[in-house]
């Protein structure tokens, strides 16, 4: 049985079978679409009988999605450890389960408002009409979930579209396989599939399921692979979010402290390993200030981190290929007789895939560390001459997610932000703008479209139609004046409306 929000009980809906034998011929990833196709036309049926869930029906919904995190919190917190091999528990509370429950508890409290009818101004010459703009929902909506957060970005957009009347399909990482089972259990244990629907697989999986003809679609990762994203839903004109990350910038101005600004990036460069989407990716400072600025941030990275190598509290990278990845950054970066500062002897955590702080001083604007999105904790950090300097090598790239200015003084920080263009900004802080629950989230140009949280998630995945109710009399008498045969009266209203 499951239990609503007013706590009465409701019996459990028919399931789609998910251990199905394969035909003769099938592959795995044949009959994979075949399910996905399945459900969404469940999915699309039961929507279609009923097209708006009532206020306390979308309620329940988050409620048992809240509590589902809230009573399982310590087996997903299992879960990502075992993904990463090693996972801050602290990072894993604060921003997969107290993050994710914190939204929850949002959209709950502001739904109602959010479903209400908004009141807009009616034409002069229609009154007395009601013109209203009032949110419906889409139908099925679609989400592609990334690995690095593999349960906050799994949740929040699928509870904004439950929010906002919607059924659900989520595709969540197949590189995350413990915390990705564990998500799958829990919502086949809680919800109905013609609700909210798992579905896990490899790449073949991912790509039938974005050919969905989805009513919206969002996706989350990496540019190279949001670009297959939006081609596929092009196909069925499916409108997409898309979250895709980018090379967020922090520009320390020439009047801001670097000591506090080194120790703020230290702090936000090490989150999750470095693997977070609005990660700084690279610093600016004042010419001849680099150097003052890496030794401060190494220090800090110490505080933090006395011993990154066997440190519980320290992320690990995801897996071999990333440490990999990132490790070639700091191999070119010595090839090219760069100057790097690192918080600690790399080669202690290497066999764990713990990469300590490594601070690449003034790379090539050409550079692969200075092309490629890091998702890591190596930090470029390059001197700029002057402001002009500075903000033309941000604009002269790809438009980040995040820009992060630490400026003191209301002109200063104006000049700068009204000068350089990104997806979101955070002014004498990193990250914590992704947290302010009433905030929009999301890219521009390189970094993606789109935006969700909040009220502007709400209304991304409804549809916001607009309504006029006219009233009768007016349709009987004034509307009447603008009926032929054209006469008097019809040039005498043209020649107020000229005016007017």
């Amino acid at each position: 049985m499951t239990t609503t929000e007013n706590g009465t009980n409701s019996a459990p809906k028919p399931r789609v079978s998910t251990a199905k034998t394969l035909p003769s011929g099938a592959t795995q990833s044949t009959t994979a679409s075949a399910e996905l196709a399945e459900v969404f036309a469940q999915q699309r049926a039961v929507f279609d009988r009923n097209r708006a869930p009532a206020l306390h029906e979308r309620r329940a919904a988050l409620l048992k999605l809240q509590r589902l995190i809230e009573r399982n919190r310590l087996i997903l917190v299992e879960a990502a450890n075992a993904d990463f091999g090693v996972r801050a528990t602290f990072e894993t509370e604060m921003s997969e389960v107290v993050g994710t429950i914190s939204i929850i508890r949002y959209m709950r409290r502001h739904l109602r408002s959010w479903m209400a009818p908004r009141r807009r101004a009616v034409s002069v010459w229609y009154r007395p009409a009601k013109n209203r703009v009032e949110p419906s929902p889409l139908g099925v909506v679609g989400v592609v979930s990334p690995w690095n957060f593999p349960l906050h970005l799994a949740l929040i957009p699928a509870a904004t579209a439950l929010a906002a009347g919607n059924r659900v399909m989520l595709k969540v990482s197949e590189f995350t396989p413990h915390t990705s089972a564990v998500l799958k259990r829990l919502i086949q244990e809680n919800f109905s599939p013609d609700q909210f629907y798992v579905s896990d697989g490899g790449g073949e999986v991912a790509s039938a399921f974005t050919k969905l003809p989805f009513d919206h679609l969002i996706f989350t990762g990496s540019t190279q692979v949001g670009k297959l994203v939006a081609k596929a839903a092009a196909d069925n004109l499916t409108p997409v979010t898309l979250e895709l990350g980018g090379k967020s910038p922090v520009i320390v101005d020439e009047n801001y402290d670097i000591g506090s600004a080194a120790a703020t990036v230290a702090w936000a460069k090490l989150y999750n390993g470095g693997q977070v989407c609005v990660s700084p990716d690279y610093a600016l400072v004042p010419r001849g200030r680099e150097k003052e600025f890496a030794i401060a941030a190494r220090q800090a990275a110490r505080a933090l981190y006395p011993q990154a190598a066997g440190n519980p509290d320290y992320t690990a990278i995801l897996n071999q290929r990333h440490y990999d990845r990132i490790q070639a950054y700091i191999t070119e970066a010595q090839a090219s007789d760069l100057e790097l500062i690192n918080a600690e002897d790399p080669e202690l955590g290497r066999e764990s895939r713990q990469l300590p702080l490594t601070m690449v001083l003034n790379p090539p604007a050409d550079s692969t560390v200075m092309e490629d999105e890091i998702f890591g904790p190596v930090l470029p950090i390059i001197g700029y001459d002057s402001d002009h300097d500075a903000i033309n090598f941000v604009n002269s790239r790809s438009t980040p997610l995040a820009l992060y200015l630490m400026s003191n003084g209301k002109q200063r920080q104006q000049r700068w932000l009204t000068r350089i263009a990104s997806g979101s900004a955070v002014v004498n802080d990193l990250m914590v703008g992704y947290l302010q629950n009433d905030l929009p989230f999301g890219g521009r140009g390189g970094s993606g479209y789109g935006a969700y949280h909040g009220r502007e998630g709400f209304d991304t995945m409804s549809h916001l139609r607009p309504v006029m109710y006219q009233r009768a009399i007016f349709g009987r008498t004034g509307g009447q004046m603008l009926y032929p045969p054209y006469g008097k009266v019809a040039d005498i209203l043209l020649n107020l409306m000229r005016r007017i």
